[in-house]
């Protein structure tokens, strides 16, 4: 009679390890698809202001383009250029320069010609 309870205390114990190992073979098999999924909203963020740093820092490289008063901004790739330039031929640099930065999918220029110390 004492061998009785024994036995189903072993037979609850395998089907308790058996229902953990489907469970682990499941979350593993999940594992793969969730590397593929959409990056959060974070992850987003942190993208877009990668790339306002590197098309700043470019700017700031470029030669001929005052950075003083100019804006960056970065959605998914496309960039928005805002803000002032002393001259005409800065605006169309600044373009050209952020068209080259790796990531930039598109550049609006949304600049405009202030003369500097001008109001």
């Amino acid at each position: 009679m004492k061998a009785f309870p024994a036995m189903k205390m072993i037979g609850g114990a395998l089907i308790v390890l058996a229902s953990l190992n489907a469970y682990a073979q499941s979350s593993d098999a999940a594992a793969p698809a969730a590397t593929t999924a959409a990056p959060t909203a974070k992850e987003t963020k942190a993208a877009n202001r990668a790339l306002q740093r590197k098309v700043r820092g470019t700017l700031a490289k470029t030669k001929g383009v005052s950075v003083a008063n100019i804006t960056v901004r970065a959605r998914d790739g496309d960039v928005t250029l805002a803000g002032s330039v002393p001259e005409q031929s800065q605006l169309d640099i600044a373009t050209k320069a952020a068209q080259g930065v790796p990531g930039v999918k598109s550049v609006k220029n949304a600049l405009t010609i202030r003369a500097e110390g001008g109001q």
